[in-house]
C-alpha cells in the first residue's frame, strides 16, 4: 500500500515553485501587461511595477480592465470614480450593463459550458448552447409571472446546475438574487431572506449528502409559510422525479416556461450600481449582514481576479468544492465570464470514496482546483497520494483559502500531485466577493505565504495608531476603495451597520478584521481573525501560527484556541484538542505539545490548560468557531453566540455549553 511522501523539515518562507519562462510568457496577465505598453504606453514588466501603478492610478487601472475585457455597455460611463473615498465612492457612473450577459457571453458554441458530479451521479456536461436555452426558458417564465427589476428572487437549492441556470435568469432580468444552501435549517434561512422580502423562491424536495438522502420539503414548507411576499414558489424534484412539492401551488421545473421553442435571451440594462445578489456574512453570531453587490462592480472585479489574479481562460476548468450559501459559489459560477468552465460538486467531499475530489478533477481534466487547507490536512492524515491514483497532470494551480494555509499543506501538494504546480493561497471575502491578498502564476511560491496584494487593492498591515508597518502583524485594511465592495447593506437605515462594520477603527479606511502581516518582498500572511486574537502579557498572538505549531504533532488530529479576559486583569487560555486514533491526553502529550510552543513559538503561546474533545465545531464554510466558542465561555446568551444551522457540525458546539456551565470560575487548579 502506498503511503503519502512525509516532507522534510520546512521553515515558513521556504521557496517551493518558481514558474518556467513559458508558463510566464502564456499567462493571462503577461498578456495583459503587453497590451498596457502596447496600448497605454504604461511600462509594468512584472507583478510588482503592475501593482504599484494599479493603486497609484487606480481609475487608469480600472480603465484599462474595462477596455482589456471588452466589458459590453449599452452606455458610457461618465467617469471611472468620482472619489477616492469610502464609503459612498461612485464607480463607472452612466454604464448601464447586466452581469449574466457578460457570464454568458462565451457560451455560444461551447461544447461543455459546465460540468456537474454528485453523490450516486456520474459526471455529466452541458454544452453552452443548452446552458443558454435553459437561462432564457426560465428568464421568460419570470418575466411572465411579474418578476422583474428590482424583485427579490431566492433560493433554496443544492449545489447543482440549476441553481446557477435559476440565479442568471433572474439577474439577466434585473431581479436581484440570494442563495442559501439546502442543508440550511428553516429558522437560518428565515435570518437571511425575511430581511429582503422575496417575492419568489426556488426549491428541490431534498439532496443526497454522506450516502444519505435528506428530505427538505417540510423545511421548505416552513420557509414559504413564513415569507409573506413570496408570489411564486418553483420546485425541482431533484431526488425524486416524481416527489410531491412542498405545497401545492407550486410551478415544477419543466412548467416554468411554457412551449417547445426556445424564447429569445434578452439582457436587461442596469445602471452600473443596480442591487445584483445579496449576500451574508457567515452568520454565526448575530442577524447575518445583508450584503449587497452590484453588476457592475462583480463583473470588473471577477475579470481582474479570475483572469489577472488566477489566470483562468477559454481552456481553463476550474473546481472548487462549495455549496450554493458560500460566495465561492458565485465565483464558481462566474469563471464562465472570462471563458472558463465550472466544476460543480454536490455532496460529501469524501463520499463515496475518500479521494473523490481528485477523481471529479482527473476525469473533468479540471486545470484549477479548490479547497481548503482543512480538506488537505484530512488527505493527508489518511494517506492520500493523488497523483498515484488519478491522472491529475491537468491541474496546473491549486487554490487554498478558507483558513490559512500552512507551509505543511503547500509542500504535500507538490509532493502528492504535482512538482510544477503552481500553489496560490488566497484571502479576501464575502464582502467584496474578492481577494484582497492573492496570487499570481508569474510570481514564484514560498511555504505558507501568500504570494501578493491583489491589484488595485491598496492593503496594508495597520498597528493599534493606524499607522502601516511592514514585517509586524497589524489590521488587515484597505486605503482605497475597491469596485466589488458593498452597495450598502440590506434595511441598513442610514448605512449604519455598514459603517459600523469597517469603518469604526480608522475613519475613512476599510477594517476586515482580520490579523495580518506583509513581509519585505511583498509576500502576506493572514494570522487569523483579530477579533479572536489571544492577548496575552500586552502581547498580540494569531490563532494560526498556534494551530500550525499543535497539529503538526501526530497525536493530534485538529484543534481550538481561545483566550478569556477575567474580572480583575486575569486571563485564561484553554486549548481543546481532537485526538488521533489511538492517542491520549496524557501528562506526556501536554508537556511534548508545550514544549513545541515554547520552542517554535514563544512560551505566552503556551495554553493554560488542554482539553480533548470529540470535534472542533466549524462554520460551512470551514473556519474554526473561536470567537462564537469564546463568547460561549464567557457565559453570553447562546442565542446571540452562536447559530447552529450555520455549522458544519452542531453537535460539536454541545461540549462547550456544558464546559462554560462545569467551569464557569475558570479555575487553574
Amino acid at each position: 500500500m502506498t503511503t503519502a511522501t512525509t516532507p522534510p523539515a520546512l521553515a515558513e518562507g521556504d521557496l517551493l515553485w518558481q514558474p518556467t519562462a513559458a508558463r510566464i510568457d502564456k499567462a493571462r496577465i503577461t498578456d495583459f501587461m503587453r497590451w498596457l505598453a502596447r496600448e497605454r504606453g504604461v511600462a509594468c514588466p512584472d507583478y510588482d511595477s503592475l501593482y504599484r501603478w494599479s493603486v497609484e492610478c487606480l481609475e487608469d487601472f480600472w480603465a484599462a480592465v474595462w477596455d482589456y475585457f471588452e466589458i459590453r455597455s449599452s452606455a458610457p460611463y461618465k467617469q471611472v470614480l468620482d472619489r477616492r473615498v469610502m464609503p459612498g465612492a461612485k464607480w463607472f457612473e452612466g454604464a448601464r450593463l447586466n452581469f449574466a450577459e457578460h457570464v454568458l457571453r462565451h457560451a455560444a458554441g461551447k461544447a461543455e459550458a459546465l460540468y456537474f458530479a454528485a453523490e450516486g451521479r456520474p459526471v455529466s456536461a452541458l454544452s453552452g448552447d443548452a446552458l443558454l436555452a435553459e437561462v432564457a426558458r426560465v428568464a421568460a417564465g419570470l418575466r411572465a409571472r411579474g418578476i422583474g427589476p428590482g424583485d427579490r428572487v431566492v433560493a433554496f437549492m443544492p449545489n447543482i446546475p440549476e441553481t446557477m441556470i435559476a440565479c442568471l435568469a433572474a439577474t439577466a432580468i434585473g431581479a436581484v438574487w440570494s442563495s442559501t444552501s439546502s442543508d440550511f435549517g428553516a429558522a437560518s434561512v428565515l435570518d437571511r431572506f425575511q430581511q429582503i422580502e422575496p417575492k419568489a423562491l426556488f426549491t428541490v424536495d431534498g439532496y443526497r449528502y454522506g450516502g444519505k438522502d435528506f428530505d427538505r420539503r417540510d423545511e421548505a414548507r416552513r420557509i414559504i409559510e413564513a415569507l409573506p411576499t413570496l408570489e411564486q414558489v418553483f420546485f425541482l424534484p431533484y431526488l425524486d422525479a416524481s416527489a410531491a412539492p412542498p405545497v401545492t401551488n407550486a410551478i415544477t421545473w419543466g412548467d416554468i416556461h411554457a412551449g417547445d421553442e426556445v424564447p429569445p435571451l434578452a439582457y436587461e440594462q442596469v445602471d452600473f450600481d443596480h442591487p445584483l445578489w445579496v449576500v451574508y456574512s457567515s452568520g454565526t453570531t448575530g442577524l447575518p449582514k445583508a450584503i449587497v453587490h452590484g453588476h457592475g462592480g462583480i463583473v470588473v472585479e471577477i475579470h481582474k481576479g479570475l483572469a489577472l489574479q488566477s489566470n483562468l481562460g477559454p481552456d481553463s476548468r476550474m473546481f472548487f468544492y462549495t455549496t450554493s450559501g458560500w460566495i465561492m459559489w458565485n465565483i464558481l459560477m462566474c469563471s464562465m465570464m472570462v471563458g472558463a468552465a465550472p466544476v460543480i460538486y454536490d455532496g460529501h467531499p469524501a463520499a463515496p470514496n475518500v479521494d473523490v475530489l481528485w477523481q471529479l478533477a482527473a476525469t473533468t481534466r479540471a486545470t484549477q482546483f479548490g479547497a481548503s487547507p482543512t480538506y488537505l490536512a484530512m488527505m493527508q492524515k489518511d494517506g492520500i497520494v493523488p497523483r498515484e491514483r488519478y491522472d491529475v497532470s491537468a491541474i496546473e494551480g491549486v487554490l487554498l483559502t478558507g483558513s490559512p494555509a500552512t507551509p505543511e499543506s503547500m509542500k504535500w501538494l507538490y509532493d502528492n500531485v504535482n512538482e510544477d504546480l503552481w500553489v496560490t493561497s488566497q484571502s479576501g471575502g464575502t464582502d467584496v466577493a474578492s481577494g484582497f491578498v492573492s496570487g499570481s502564476c508569474i510570481l514564484p511560491v514560498y511555504a505558507g505565504e501568500i504570494q501578493a496584494r491583489a491589484l488595485a487593492v491598496d492593503v496594508q498591515a495597520y498597528d493599534d495608531a493606524g499607522e502601516p508597518v511592514v514585517g509586524e502583524v497589524g489590521e488587515l485594511v484597505v486605503t482605497q476603495p475597491m469596485p466589488s465592495m458593498p452597495l450598502y447593506f440590506w434595511n441598513d437605515a442610514g448605512g449604519r451597520r455598514y459603517h459600523e462594520s469597517y469603518f469604526d477603527t480608522f475613519p475613512g479606511v476599510w477594517r476586515h478584521g482580520d490579523f495580518f502581516q506583509l513581509n519585505r518582498r511583498g509576500g502576506c500572511f493572514i494570522k487569523g481573525r483579530s477579533d479572536s486574537t489571544l492577548n496575552r502579557y500586552g502581547v498580540r498572538i494569531g490563532t494560526a501560527e498556534i494551530y500550525r505549531c499543535v497539529e503538526a504533532l501526530p497525536e493530534i488530529d485538529d484543534s481550538l484556541v481561545v483566550n478569556l479576559d477575567l474580572p480583575g486583569g486575569r486571563f485564561f487560555m484553554p486549548m481543546f484538542v481532537r485526538l488521533a486514533a489511538g492517542a491520549a491526553l496524557d501528562e506526556t502529550l501536554v508537556k511534548k505539545l508545550a514544549a513545541a510552543l515554547r520552542e517554535q513559538c514563544s512560551p505566552r503561546h503556551v495554553p493554560d490548560k488542554v482539553y480533548a474533545v470529540e470535534a472542533i465545531p466549524y462554520t460551512l464554510t470551514g473556519k474554526k468557531l473561536e470567537v462564537p466558542v469564546r463568547k460561549i465561555l464567557m457565559g453570553f446568551d447562546l442565542a446571540k453566540a452562536v447559530s447552529r444551522d450555520a455549522m458544519q457540525n452542531p453537535d460539536s458546539i454541545e461540549y462547550f455549553i456544558r464546559f462554560a456551565a462545569e467551569q464557569a470560575d475558570y479555575s487553574l487548579s
